[in-house]
């Protein structure tokens, strides 16, 4: 009964202009996954109408723009002749012939989303396209997401990875699901937010659920969140990050100035004048 009136509330609020309201939805998405694949599963249609509803309502709105134009989601590799927190433009080799040949050449445009077709209703064909697009939304945003929302996530990806598996019997869970369908690039959307919460407080889910997704992927033959899975298990660290500050991220960058500075200690022409000087 609250069901309905709660995913009517969800979407009122995404479809608002109000960047903090499409935040407070998207926070719930990871669960909202998980009841709509545990009843898709079940084959429990009445119950899952709302959430299917929801949920390509979302997708509706994201895949296009303020004019309903479908959009594609993109990203500008930036000049490497102009400094960054990341580099100093003077420590790349020549820097007339770097300057000379990114400025004879436009900005390079990567796609990392095409274009999407609007969906009216959820198919066996279309599901994981739909789910996977929604997860990268959620990714995009995850780092306004709150700590609840993280847990949501590591555990959504472990309860759709070991379900219908013995290895759901080593949980400590009320109730066991059946097997959920999966999909490898749902898999590997999944993997990029785990990833992010593994160093933002996360530490010991965080880890539950990589094993749990390299388990389900070495199961299903899965090559391509297999790699990603032991590439990120291969690069932790042996210890917990340090995040006992409230707020703070683990994931720091040192800024780089962007004027060169001269040492105190370099060894200078007018250094060298004054040394004689002084001896003489």
């Amino acid at each position: 009964q609250l069901l309905e009136p709660v995913c009517h509330q969800l979407f009122e609020l995404y479809r608002s202009s109000e960047v903090r309201l499409k935040r407070f939805t998207l926070q719930f998405l990871p669960e909202l996954i998980w009841v709509y694949l545990r009843l898709t599963a079940s084959r429990d249609r009445q119950s899952n109408g709302c959430i299917e509803a929801l949920l390509l309502g979302i997708y509706n709105l994201e895949i296009a723009d303020k004019d309903g134009n479908n959009k594609v989601l993109s990203f500008t590799i930036p000049s490497l002749s102009k400094p960054s927190i990341y580099h100093e433009p003077s420590t790349i080799g020549s820097m007339a012939l770097t300057e000379g040949a990114l400025c004879q050449h436009d900005l390079i445009r990567v796609v990392y989303s095409d274009l999407h077709p609007q969906r009216e209703t959820f198919t066996a064909q279309n599901r994981f396209e739909v789910l996977s697009f929604l997860m990268l939304c959620y990714n995009s945003a995850i780092v306004y997401m709150p700590a609840s929302s993280y847990q949501s996530l590591c555990g959504m990806g472990s309860r759709l990875c070991v379900s219908g598996f013995p290895r759901q019997h080593e949980k400590r869970w009320k109730e066991h699901c059946g097997r959920v369908v999966l999909d490898p690039d749902f898999m590997v959307q999944l993997l990029t937010g785990v990833y992010y919460t593994i160093y933002n407080g996360q530490w010991d889910l965080g880890q539950e659920v990589l094993e749990d997704i390299i388990y389900r992927a070495q199961l299903e033959l899965y090559s391509q969140p297999l790699l990603v899975a032991n590439a990120m298990k291969n690069s932790l660290p042996f210890d917990a990050p340090d995040a006992s500050q409230e707020g703070q991220k683990v994931l720091k960058v040192e800024v780089t100035p962007t004027v060169p500075r001269i040492s105190r200690t370099a060894i200078t022409t007018a250094s060298i004048r004054r040394h004689r000087w002084r001896r003489e």
